[in-house]
């Protein structure tokens, strides 16, 4: 990316009782899976009890009322026996749910739609959860100010994720721990396109209204989701190794955008030669029109922007491929394994195509005079208004620029395409990375590094 309790009425304590009791058909005594996953700065988001292998969404959309009606189809696999669940879903209506194809009992608190089988699950057990639900989904507003969830347009409207607007467009774990695979079928109004992750499965026309299927089938993350809905110029080419390339163009934004996606063939190229094979079965853009949203996102697949971007901000999304949506951090306190190393393969670029030297971009940012850089630690962001702060991006960037003037340029870039191939497809956290740097460099001293770049209040004594 580029960004008290309160006393329970007693009609509800009942309710809770109900929905939060150990019926055992079949002998299995279940307990509730549990309401958030802690996350430090997001500790509704998430719940436990159960991990997300697929989903499968079928959305209706008219952008002339902005009403949305779905059906999510969730399969997932108990990590205990549960007598109860939550799925993260925030507004709509939750019109029936259903649990292997038994009507399930259900309640909405908050964010959280908390799920009641006919049976108790056994831990183990793969279980199918049907939503069905619809209204009209609402754009949520970050810690920072920004805004996410869904994302009405002139013409259609946008579905970005980071940090927790998916529960905006469909009911799910929204947490970066619990990566699915995805198939994503959206109908819209004939003449209208939607594109989404993935590759374009099929499309079919009937009533005046087109569906759009969308198959994506390696692991994702919930906030790289997307939905593009609008009238798009839809390009597909190949890139290197023959890797399809579908690009999704606002008409207004094809003359402006024509000569920076060109380049993208070019940037997976050298970023495959930098980072390793590049992890998805096919790459792309889609470029919104200006306004649509506040900031370019790494959605899987192909990357959003609101409006044509910029060379670095195109290789910076890319490289996320590789650092955030296939190496997925583990809670949103590790989201600097993301922007560090996203803006340090800018730094890269630059030094490869005639700019700056990384050296001289680093030094640059240390000897700036400017406080914000050095408000807190690229591992420890202050609140969640805070964890797309510059520290997060640019001293993310110094992290990585401090261990390879440590270990030398010829382990430094071998590491580059290490560190994503070990994780790849999975998910990391800060403590999995200085631990994963120190067994590949067994005897080098990375005490500083982590004390006073990594997790170290204020600038540094020396560069």
């Amino acid at each position: 990316m580029s960004r008290s309790v309160r006393a329970v009425p007693a009609a509800a304590t009942v309710l809770a009782l109900v929905l939060t009791g150990t019926a055992c058909e079949g002998g299995v005594h279940g307990t509730p899976g549990g309401s958030g996953l802690r996350d430090p700065y997001f500790p509704r988001a998430g719940n436990g009890g159960y991990d997300v292998d697929h989903y499968a969404l079928a959305l209706d959309y008219t952008p002339a009322t902005r009403r949305l009606t779905g059906i999510a189809v969730i399969t997932a696999r108990a990590t205990k026996d549960l007598s109860a669940f939550d799925l993260d879903l925030s507004g709509l209506r939750v019109d029936s749910v259903g649990v292997d194809g038994r009507d399930a009992r259900f309640n909405r608190a908050g964010q959280k739609l908390t799920v009641r089988p006919h049976d108790d699950l056994r831990e183990g057990h793969t279980f199918r959860t049907t939503v069905r639900y619809s209204g009209v989904p609402r754009t949520l507003t970050d810690p920072d100010g920004s805004e996410e969830g869904w994302l009405p347009t002139a013409d259609g409207a946008l579905g970005l994720g980071e940090p927790v607007g998916s529960m905006a467009w469909f009911p799910g774990n929204d947490h970066p721990s619990d990566k699915a695979t995805y198939d994503i079928t959206v109908t819209v109004p004939q003449g209208l396109q939607a594109v989404s992750n993935g590759e374009l499965a099929s499309q079919s026309t009937h009533g005046g209204r087109t569906a759009y299927h969308w198959h994506t089938a390696e692991p994702m993350a919930g906030y790289v989701a997307t939905v593009a809905i609008g009238h798009f110029v839809v390009t597909r080419t190949e890139g290197p190794g023959g890797l399809p390339v579908l690009t999704a163009v606002d008409p207004g934004q094809v003359r402006a955008s024509a000569a920076v996606l060109a380049q993208l063939p070019g940037i997976v190229k050298w970023e495959e030669d930098t980072f390793g094979p590049y992890p998805f079965s096919s790459v792309g853009a889609i470029i919104a029109r200006p306004g649509a949203a506040g900031y370019a996102l790494e959605t899987q697949n192909r990357p959003v922007f609101p409006g044509a971007p910029e060379t670095g901000t195109l290789v910076h999304e890319l490289a996320h491929q590789w650092y955030g949506d296939s190496v997925t951090p583990k809670s949103w306190r590790d989201m600097w394994l993301n922007e560090g190393f996203a803006t340090y393969a800018q730094w890269l670029w630059q030094e490869d195509h005639g700019g700056d030297s990384a050296q001289r971009t680093f030094l640059d940012y240390y000897h700036r005079d400017d406080d914000t850089l050095w408000a807190f630690p690229p591992a420890r962001p202050s609140s969640a208004e805070h964890i797309s702060g510059t520290p997060v991006y640019q001293r993310g960037a110094m992290v990585l620029h401090k261990i390879r003037q440590k270990v030398g340029d010829k382990a430094f870039f071998a590491f580059l395409r290490a560190w994503p191939a070990a994780h790849r497809h999975g998910n990391a956290s800060t403590a999995d990375f200085t631990a994963y740097v120190q067994k590949r460099f067994p005897g080098v001293d990375f005490g500083e590094i982590w004390r006073d770049w990594l997790y170290g209040e204020g600038k540094p004594a020396h560069p």
